[in-house]
């Protein structure tokens, strides 16, 4: 169900602190709550918890929560280079706009992102106002709990209008000090970007160092530091950003840290996760807290997951994975000549034989599903059975927010094996290692930045090898690390091709490409390649205004003129 107002009154979707764990997400039937619940500790905490429950970009439900997913897969993969809408051209029509960048304000999508994010903002707002009203009273709370409390509200508030400025840009700013009324007639005329420093500054000195009761899902300083490192990343502040990066990834060895336990419910608690989504299977069955935004890339067909066959990785993404001789990314583009187009064009009951001969990375084969290569515990990838329509949307699937069979009867919703527990990571230390490493190219170290990328790519090495269905391997797999960064120009080109690879199908690709002022080049060059073996996706164009997007329409009739649109 959608929300029809931006606002929320203090209350609405307020939650109750459960146990530890995912589980301290898990929400209680909504409706009125009593003044003790909302005026005591426990309300506060409960607040609080409400605060944190829109990160996986939900207020209520499970359908339509797609465009504010916390991977954000359509915002920041299917406008890119990375991935289709995927399903058939006519199945939620309103994302093909976004995919051929030509969005108007009355997109439904639109709509669902502002009005989730801004849900985050109030709920923030709301528990700092309640834990101010308890310390100018009854101090229930005591002092160091207040500032820990008031840093999580701070910290979550941050990413919920940078999520919100990334693709509006232009927002109204509201803060605690702004009643519920008067937010509705604030200006979308400010900068909202120096708030987002400020709360973040204050996370940063506030926080505690580890995780508040042990609760994966809570905000620490880490967290806060790489979030603030990301945002003056942003801002080109390379200087400042560095050095938040490096106290963050002080004492860790990225090598050794499995990259698959990033995407397995069994290990998702690891030391990779710096800001997490986290999700879960209610104890009832319900999947209010589960990975609802995601849902719509199960897989579709005679798969075991049964729905939904979206978000279909690109042809450019996964002849990108290819090697040279000397296990290195093609990154003058050559990837595009000679193309792999797996079973593309080949009839589903005829005989099809994979080249196992191909040379590419080996994380292809753990970001894609393709024809003849063992996916997760479901057996060898049939093609076009799993897939709507490969004419269309092409000839591959996701693996990222998939989980295995084998977890369906604890970890997806009773015959919904497309709804999981499986958590998002907003931020995890690979993304963190390689924004260091472009901050390191645009200062001028380049042999720190070939560092940073190359314990990527060893980390990268040490993947097993996926199967075909007669045992052997499904490429000629390699990856190795750089020997030398011989200019500015190359060092960048290799840390922007390796976070493509490293966090493919993630969400930061269009925002990476917007951000690095190669949106538009990108994507048309993109566009003349895909566009000649899927023609839904030739002759794109893409001009600056596309960068970000509309104000809903809705919001500002709402506003009764007090948001304008600015593009």
């Amino acid at each position: 169900m959608k929300r029809n107002k931006l606002m929320i009154l203090l209350g609405a979707g307020m939650l109750l602190v459960s146990s530890c764990g995912k589980e301290f997400l898990q929400k209680l039937p909504q409706g009125q709550l009593s003044e003790p619940q909302v005026g005591n500790k426990d309300g506060v905490e409960g607040a609080l918890v409400g605060a944190y429950s829109i990160l996986n970009g939900n207020v209520s439900g499970t359908w339509g929560n797609y465009s504010s997913a916390p991977s954000q897969w359509l915002f920041g993969e299917v406008a890119s280079d990375n991935a289709h809408k995927g399903s058939f051209l006519d199945d939620q029509s309103p994302m093909n706009m976004i995919e051929a960048y030509n969005v108007i304000s009355t997109n439904d999508n639109l709509s669902q992102m502002w009005q989730v994010y801004f849900e985050g903002v109030m709920r923030c707002n709301n528990t700092l106002r309640l834990l101010a009203n308890d310390q100018a009273s009854t101090k229930e709370i005591t002092a160091e709990r207040a500032l820990q409390i008031q840093a999580e509200c701070k910290m979550l508030r941050a990413h919920y209008y940078f999520m919100l400025w990334r693709v509006f840009r232009n927002v109204p700013i509201i803060t605690e000090d702004i009643s519920t009324e008067d937010a509705q007639t604030v200006k979308n005329d400010k900068d909202v970007l120096p708030l987002i420093e400020e709360d973040l500054k204050f996370a940063v000195a506030n926080l505690p160092a580890t995780k508040i009761n042990n609760e994966f899902g809570r905000m620490d300083k880490n967290a806060a530091k790489a979030y603030l490192g990301k945002l003056y990343l942003y801002q080109k502040k390379y200087g400042d950003a560095l050095g938040l990066f490096k106290e963050v990834m002080a004492g860790k060895d990225i090598v050794g840290m499995p990259f698959w336990n990033n995407f397995d419910v069994t290990t998702e608690n690891g030391p990779e996760v710096v800001m997490v989504s986290k999700h879960a299977i209610n104890s009832n069955g319900s999947a209010d807290n589960a990975n609802v935004g995601d849902m719509l890339g199960g897989l579709y067909g005679s798969s075991p997951v049964g729905c939904c066959g979206f978000y279909q990785p690109t042809i450019d993404l996964v002849n990108a994975y290819k090697v040279d001789a000397k296990g290195l990314p093609l990154l003058d583009d050559s990837y595009r000549t000679n193309p792999y187009l797996s079973d593309k064009g080949v009839a589903a009951n005829a005989t099809y034989t994979l080249n196992v001969k191909l040379r590419f990375d080996p994380r292809l084969d753990y970001t894609v599903g393709r024809r003849g290569v063992e996916y997760l515990d479901y057996g060898i990838m049939p093609g076009n059975g799993w897939i709507r329509d490969a004419n269309y949307a092409g000839p591959f699937v996701g693996i990222k927010t998939m989980i295995p069979r084998s977890q369906f009867p604890t970890q997806a919703a009773p015959g919904e094996n497309y709804l999981t527990g499986l958590d998002v990571n907003i931020i995890r230390l690979a993304d963190v290692w390689l924004m260091a490493a472009e901050c390191e190219v645009e200062l001028g170290n380049l042999a720190g930045a070939m560092k940073y990328v190359n314990d990527i790519r060893k980390r990268a090495a040490n993947l097993e090898p996926k199967k075909t269905a007669t045992g052997v391997n499904a490429a000629d797999y390699d990856v190795k690390p750089y020997t030398s960064f011989p200019s500015p120009d190359y060092a960048r080109k290799a840390v922007r091709f390796e976070r493509r690879l490293e966090l493919a199908m993630e969400g930061h690709r269009f925002y990476d490409l917007v951000r690095w002022g190669i949106a538009k080049q990108t994507i048309e060059a993109y566009s003349a390649f895909e566009g000649q073996h899927l023609s839904s996706y030739l002759n794109l164009k893409f001009d600056p205004a596309d960068e970000y997007y509309p104000i809903p329409q809705a919001e500002i009739d709402r506003s009764n003129g007090a948001l304008t649109q600015k593009k």
